[in-house]
């Protein structure tokens, strides 16, 4: 119960100061409630009335009780007129609220450190996002709507009721505590429940993402009976937490339900004693008091019926909220320089960094690049290439030590515009939900058409273009199109080519082109490179004989440095890497 309070405290506050801003269309519901429930117990009163105008057969007082009609009519008209409008108020702040809440958790997604993204599964990011606050807006949605109501009317039957039969009002008032007691012992008990199932949701969620994402990897190496299993499992553990949390919150209704019944059995024995003494208490009297007995307990009812919601928002919420309040990754300085000239040269002094740091991986890194270079990386898998490009980008701060653009460090420049100094052709393709044309422009929206054509064409990918049915118009993605692997690597070597940047990052860029091609990219390349400063990460070794300067990587440190016939004379380990890609031949 103690881990239920710390984890329930830090959620309501946050959920409240999202509504904070329409606190107006709060008062217009509040306003809406009132009028709700002034109507709603004033009709019992307009019953009562007319049941005493029925004192026996043939006696009805019909001219009075014509009135009573119409007033009855008209109350029952203006209590549905003002729940309807009710239900609009609370439905805007609703999805308002949960609007604000999602924009605000994607937003942060784009302030998250790359680490954050690397240490949690995509599955499960991509549930909070979405399902989680699904969640939310159920149960804030159903909440807010009997909340409302629900105050207004215990106040307002307590009132009526002491104004009819005090004696018989504190009777119903000293029962009601119980179905509240029994109520708050099963909600205090289920939110953990609800939370489990959250957290087994986002993990299915992952497992599902993990699967679909490359089906066929999976089918492949014949995996379907083990994602079977593993499915099953998280299944499992979904339904046992999921039956348990709404097992336990379902017990709420009926325990309220019995004590409620008990309190309406309550007031009829008493109140028909009290119309047998003919102490003034009359039949028309025992009716409205009946009737507001059952509104009064109605609240209870409702506000139990929506307690599975109301606790799997909640345990929702602190997800969402954990993720929204996850630490940034350093923000720019003020006094941050916007670099919008660069000349290319890069240093890295002393450098040291680690992703666990129990486990050590560059140490003491020193590299000097000149403006205009062309410097390769190579080594063994896990020596830290591909780390040292996110050094330079700046996706993750090196522990200690600096790295340096013409002389500036980059921790004193903005990322954006140290990053916009960069093109970058990655090993993993990315293309965005859009058309062939926005997806070249993607680093330079501003490009006209002639623009396109011409990085198109410079990428070797203009041919295959022109054969889609739509041209450069043809809406692609990177998960369901009709391109090769090799096709969508060429469309990122145009946007590439299209921004051209003064320093390139070419990591495996020709990795799934075939080699006929690759020999028209590396001269694009070898065009493209001509005076920027480029850094090339490549396994076959051929492909960067040119290189001007080759560092070879292994465990972190550089061990080898020079040009290729330099470090082939040297008879190394770069020598050793060489050789070993043509040793069959």
């Amino acid at each position: 119960m103690a881990d239920t309070k710390k984890v329930q405290k830090p959620v309501l506050k946050p959920l409240l100061s999202y509504a904070r801003p329409y606190i107006g269309l709060f008062g217009i519901s509040m306003l809406l409630a009132v009028i709700t429930v002034a109507t709603t117990l004033y009709a019992p009163i307009l019953i009562g009335q007319g049941v005493d105008l029925i004192v026996g057969k043939k006696n009805v007082d019909f001219g009075a009780l014509v009135p009573i009609i119409i007033k009855l009519c008209i109350t029952v008209s203006l209590t549905a007129l003002s729940q309807w409008l009710m239900s609009l108020c609370t439905n805007k702040i609703t999805f308002n609220v949960v609007r604000d809440i999602r924009r605000k958790a994607f937003a942060k997604l784009g302030r998250l450190p790359l680490s954050y993204i690397d240490s949690h599964p995509h599955g499960d990011i991509i549930s909070r996002i979405i399902t989680d606050i699904d969640q939310i807006s159920d149960g804030l949605l159903m909440g807010f709507a009997q909340l409302f109501t629900g105050i207004c009317t215990i106040i307002g039957t307590i009132v009526f009721m002491l104004t009819i039969n005090v004696k018989i009002s504190l009777v119903v008032i000293l029962l009601t505590p119980l179905s509240l007691f029994v109520a708050r012992f099963i909600a205090k008990n289920t939110f953990d429940l609800f939370r489990k199932q959250s957290i087994a949701r986002g993990e299915m969620t992952s497992l599902v993402e993990e699967i679909t994402g490359d089906l066929k990897t999976v089918q492949a190496f014949g995996y379907e009976d083990e994602g079977e299993a593993r499915f099953e499992v998280c299944n499992r553990k979904l339904q046992e937490v999921s039956v348990k949390a709404i097992f336990f919150s379902s017990l709420t209704n009926p325990c309220t339900r019995f004590v409620n019944g008990l309190v309406y059995t309550s007031v009829g024995i008493l109140g028909a004693l009290a119309v047998f003494s003919g102490n003034g208490f009359t039949v028309g009297n025992l009716s409205s008091f009946l009737s507001y007995a059952n509104q009064y307990t109605k609240p209870f009812n409702e506000i139990s019926g929506v307690i599975t919601e109301l606790q799997s928002a909640l345990a929702s919420a602190g997800r969402v909220f954990e993720l929204i309040d996850e630490t940034e990754e350093i923000p720019d300085a003020p006094d941050a320089e916007v670099l919008t000239e660069v000349d290319g040269t890069v240093d890295a002094e002393h450098v040291y960094f680690s992703y666990d740091p129990e486990v050590k991986l560059i140490e003491d890194f020193n590299l000097h690049v000149k403006a205009g270079e062309r410097t390769a990386i190579v080594g063994p898998t896990g020596c830290g290439k591909t780390t040292m490009i996110n050094l330079l980008m700046r996706f993750y701060d090196a522990d200690s030590g600096s790295i340096n653009i013409s002389g500036k460090p980059i921790k004193n420049c903005t990322r954006d515009s140290m990053r916009s100094m960069y093109g970058m052709v990655l090993q993993e393709t990315w293309l965005k939900t859009a058309t062939i044309r926005d997806n070249i422009r993607y680093g330079k929206p501003d490009a006209t058409d002639e623009e396109v054509v011409a990085a198109a064409k410079s990428a070797h990918c203009h041919g295959f273009i022109k054969r889609l049915p739509k041209g450069y118009d043809t809406v692609i993605s990177d998960a369901f199109s009709t391109l090769s692997q090799g096709q969508k690597q060429l469309l990122c070597i145009a946007r590439v080519m299209l921004s051209l940047p003064p320093m390139l990052i070419l990591d495996e860029a020709t990795s799934s082109i075939d080699t006929r091609t690759e020999i028209i990219i590396q001269r694009a390349f070898a065009k493209m490179m001509k005076g920027r400063t480029s850094f090339i990460i490549a396994h076959r070794l051929s492909t960067i004989k040119e290189a001007e300067n080759i560092i070879v990587m292994r465990s972190g440190h550089i061990i080898e440095q020079g040009t290729h016939e330099s470090l082939m004379a040297k008879g190394g380990f770069y020598s050793e890497l060489y050789n070993s890609q043509f040793a069959a031949e």
